[in-house]
């Protein structure tokens, strides 16, 4: 076993030394701590304490860095690893972590907690204040200024900053960037002693901090429970621990209450926008592990100020989180504005359908041609329809008649893969919404809105059945009274990841015109994936090729159960697929409906890692499991870096010793640091819910029973009409009927589809 420098603490002893062993309670005086100050490392940490030498490597984007420390008493040196704040060479510090052994580096020490300590000379202040923490400041004025001030330095650098303005040759304007600079340090320094002194990593304070700011230690002392929705990767459970530091007892009020909101919260993240009462009630009792009774109060409590009661037909009492409220109510009389708006009948129709006839070669049939006169007539249309009908034909129509009757006309989808297939398909430019809303990555939010509205004479949403009830909102109060609005998408499949399911509710609440294609035309039915996926939509069991036949795009695979369905997704992706129809094994896309289990996504990744991207010798290093070449998939929007929930990329760069991967997402490559790698995932096997608004040349779809939890026809559909050369299952029969039989599954929990109906109603009145 190989042990750390000598003199320096055994990583398994769980303290640092005899001092360490009772830890005095913190105490702060300036914005440092006092050098006096132990912090009380965990039990599975141990803490070193010493001045750092050298700053090997930092990234201020991430917070990661790796300094040189030498450990006092004994002056030995040791490397020092991990997320942590800006910190400057001949900063005191006291550190708790754990060691790890680097095969290429050697012994290292992973900061968990980095606290600075106050200088406590005249020297140490000098070098803390001249080594660059402070902009415009170095050695020779840092010098000026403790020789000025003394012991006093840092208590007028704190509570006297106008002093500053006596040191010879500061003047006003550079004494000014001292404060400002010395004022950010402070908080910044404050708020990491704070929240580390309180259980919290070095990483997950520095993501506190960029979401808080100044604000963060009032935030977490006034209601760390925020945190579980505020900061990713921070669950209810983290939060109570957090909240147990700062002295906030279980049966706090402000908890039951934080607990109501963290499952609405959760409803939402599986797609309702409100939760009827009974299940919030049972939901909140299972996370704060509560009574009925103090849950009632609670829920009482944010009905004052977060959430909404609302009686709701057929459902009775239902609990709103007040956002998602106000924005289907506002969105359904958005809607209610556009559909009753009049637009003039555009009079080209039929000659637009003659040109487009002669310029495509493409006869339209009769349900075609009515879509287009449905078109020229109204302010807002919905074409829907499954695979091979003709979707894509009439889209293409319609984008002919309103360019020859001189609309302009902008296209965009919900995810960037779809716009560029919307942009392939149809010969013209094609944005994500977020582009064509103009997010400001920065602040939050759309520059479009009703004062800015998109300009445009119509606009056409591909994929529209996955629009949440927010991004809903966001276009329909972007739209101009008068622009035709055109929303195309497949109602048969999942409903969209956010909360909500705003087609389906569009569609079911008959205000806005429907044009609903079913004639699979020519060329689709000859394709068994098209045929399968409407039997399939209609609760009909697929219907596989004749056995023997090799040219079919669908295919069945039998298995018994999950690990025997496990084994053969490994085996056709490796070997039957790639040899029988010449397709690369990293473009055959495992879906599969849960992330869980031997046939679960997770379990799938790590098999399909190792015989598609193994490690290129025994010493290959990784950032948290992912390697130069996986493929992988983004968890969440990130508005900042351009890259949203289920986009897929293969990983270009990995540096082991920071952590840092750069991932190469559609031809763009996209760094991510190591407190961002949380955001990614292995993605050779996703969950169907991930795969919406993608298509890939083969598909390969684990179906058991014990996916019972999540199999519904609305499930499989989807999965099927995502391949577009192969489709195979790997299935218990007895899954697909699962399957076929469940058709309320993906329900969800929206009242849309009723204020839609009365806020037409309402606008019609009026008129």
């Amino acid at each position: 076993m190989t042990h750390p420098p000598s003199h320096l603490p055994d990583p398994h002893s769980t303290h640092a030394g005899p001092t360490d062993a009772h830890p005095t309670s913190e105490r702060q005086t300036t914005g440092l701590l006092d050098s006096t100050t132990v912090v009380s490392p965990d039990a599975a940490s141990i803490v070193v304490q010493g001045a750092i030498e050298r700053i090997a490597f930092e990234n201020e984007s991430s917070g990661y860095r790796v300094l040189r420390l030498v450990i006092e008493p004994t002056g030995q040196g040791v490397t020092v690893v991990g997320t942590m704040q800006r910190l400057t060479v001949g900063t005191h510090v006291r550190v708790g972590g754990t060691w790890v052994e680097d095969p290429r580096y050697g012994m290292q020490f992973r900061a968990q907690t980095v606290l600075v300590l106050a200088p406590d000379t005249r020297e140490g202040l000098m070098r803390y204040l001249g080594s660059g923490l402070i902009h415009g400041i170095g050695p020779v004025f840092a010098r000026r200024i403790v020789e000025r001030f003394g012991d006093d330095t840092v208590r007028v650098l704190d509570n006297d900053p106008d002093l500053l303005a006596q040191v010879p040759g500061l003047g006003r304007r550079r004494a000014a960037s001292v404060i400002h600079a010395w004022n950010e340090q402070r908080v910044l320094h404050n708020v990491m002693v704070f929240l580390q002194g309180h259980g919290v990593s070095a990483a997950l304070a520095m993501r506190v901090y960029k979401r808080y700011g100044a604000d963060s230690i009032r935030v977490v002392t006034d209601n760390p429970y925020r945190l579980a929705v505020d900061v990713w990767g921070v669950g209810f459970h983290k939060a109570d621990e957090i909240a147990e530091a700062v002295g906030i007892a279980k049966d706090a009020p402000v908890r039951l209450k934080a607990a109501v909101l963290y499952a609405l919260h959760r409803g939402e993240e599986r797609g309702h926008v409100f939760l009827p009462m009974h299940e919030l009630v049972q939901s909140t009792c299972s996370i704060a592990s509560a009574s009925e009774e103090s849950v009632g109060c609670a829920i009482d409590d944010a009905c004052m100020s977060e959430a909404r009661r609302e009686d709701i037909d057929e459902i009775g009492p239902s609990i709103y989180r007040a956002v998602r409220y106000v924005e289907e109510v506002a969105l359904a009389n958005q809607i209610a504005r556009l559909v009753c708006a009049p637009v003039p009948v555009l009079s080209q129709a039929d000659e637009a359908i003659t040109k487009f006839e002669c310029e495509t070669g493409v006869t339209l049939a009769d349900e075609q041609r009515q879509a287009i006169q449905v078109a020229a007539g109204a302010s807002m249309l919905v074409l829907t329809g499954g695979p091979g009908v003709g979707k894509t034909t009439i889209l293409r129509a319609i984008l002919s008649l309103f360019e020859a009757s001189g609309l302009r006309v902008k296209l965009a989808a919900p995810t960037g893969r779809a716009s560029r297939r919307m942009a392939e398909t149809t010969g013209r430019e094609a944005f994500t919404l977020h582009r064509l809303l103009e997010i400001d990555a920065r602040h939050g939010g759309f520059a479009r809105n009703e004062k800015n509205p998109i300009d445009a004479g119509a606009i056409v949403v591909d994929e529209s059945s996955m629009l949440d009830q927010s991004m809903a909102f966001a276009l329909a109060r972007a739209v101009s009274t008068g622009t035709r609005v055109v929303l195309v998408g497949d109602v048969d499949q999942l409903p969209s990841i956010g909360a909500g399911a705003v087609l389906r509710d569009i569609i079911h609440a008959g205000v806005v015109p429907c044009v609903r294609l079913t004639k699979i035309y020519r060329q689709a039915a000859e394709s068994r994936i098209v045929h399968n996926a409407h039997r399939i939509c209609g609760g009909l069991m697929p219907v596989p090729p004749d056995r023997g036949d090799l040219t079919s795009d669908f295919y069945i695979v039998h298995a018994d159960n999950a690990a025997m369905a496990a084994d053969r997704v490994e085996l056709l992706v490796r070997e039957r697929i790639p040899r029988q129809f010449g397709i690369d094994p990293l473009s055959v896309q495992v879906l599969t409906p849960m992330r869980r289990g031997p046939a679960g996504a997770d379990v799938l990744n790590e098999r399909l890692q190792a015989i598609l991207n193994p490690p290129r010798s025994a010493v290959e290093k990784s950032a948290r499991g992912m390697r130069v070449g996986d493929k992988v998939m983004q968890l969440r929007n990130d508005y900042a870096r351009d890259v949203f929930n289920g986009d897929l990329g293969f990983v270009m760069h990995v540096d082991p010793e920071t952590e840092q991967v750069v991932v190469n997402m559609d031809g763009r490559a996209v760094l991510y640091e190591r407190t961002q790698l949380d955001e990614l995932t292995l993605s050779y096997a996703c969950s169907i819910h991930k795969s919406q608004g993608s298509e890939y040349p083969a598909v390969v779809v684990p179906l058991v029973a014990s996916h019972f939890v999540m199999l519904s026809r609305n499930l499989l559909y989807t999965a099927v009409t995502r391949g577009k050369q192969l489709v195979t299952l790997v299935a218990e029969p007895r899954a697909i009927a699962m399957a076929l039989s469940e058709v309320r599954k993906e329900d969800r929990f929206s009242w849309l589809r009723s204020r839609l109906c009365d806020a037409v109603g309402h606008r019609r009145r009026q008129d």
